[in-house]
């Protein structure tokens, strides 16, 4: 199964849920992340903080939505909504989920404060996936319906 975190800059968010999903997921689960005003970038914070945690960041890029090499079975948008960010819609056949989470490349504050935003999105990312990943995926790749009420239940449990 493929999974597509998409969000806007595809340089923090969808970038932390991409290598972390490889890097927890099970054989035959793949994730990709992209954007709809892909920034070019991948945020420096979001490398540091990810080789921190143990995770490869190797051939991370921001990139756009509509040029993936493959078709997503799973699209979860991760941009903050509720924040007044416009999330992009991804319209290929694909069961569709938001995870919203704070874009911390817009945090302000001190060093710490900002180095905070990232911890936050990134652990806020990091429970999402470890609680789908701990679900039977093998069930779920077979049933769409329980699929995209699994993904739906997650983000129920996402802070407001």
């Amino acid at each position: 199964m493929n999974v597509l975190f998409l969000c806007t800059g595809n340089s923090c968010r969808s970038i932390l849920a991409e290598a972390t999903f490889n890097h927890l997921a099970p054989t035959g689960w793949h994730a990709v992340s992209a954007g709809s005003h892909p920034t070019g970038y991948v945020h420096p914070r979001s490398l540091a903080l990810l080789a921190r945690e143990g995770i490869d960041t190797t051939g991370a890029h921001s990139k756009p939505w509509d040029n993936l090499l493959v078709a997503p079975d799973i699209v979860i948008s991760v941009c903050a909504s509720a924040a007044g960010e416009a999330c992009p819609v991804y319209l290929a056949p694909a069961i569709r989920a938001h995870w919203g989470v704070d874009d911390p490349a817009h945090a302000t504050g001190t060093e710490p404060e900002i180095d905070a935003a990232f911890l936050r999105a990134y652990r806020l990312l990091r429970g999402c996936i470890e609680q789908f990943l701990a679900q039977d995926l093998d069930t779920l790749a077979q049933q769409p319906e329980a699929l995209k009420t699994a993904l739906d239940r997650i983000a129920g449990r996402l802070p407001a």
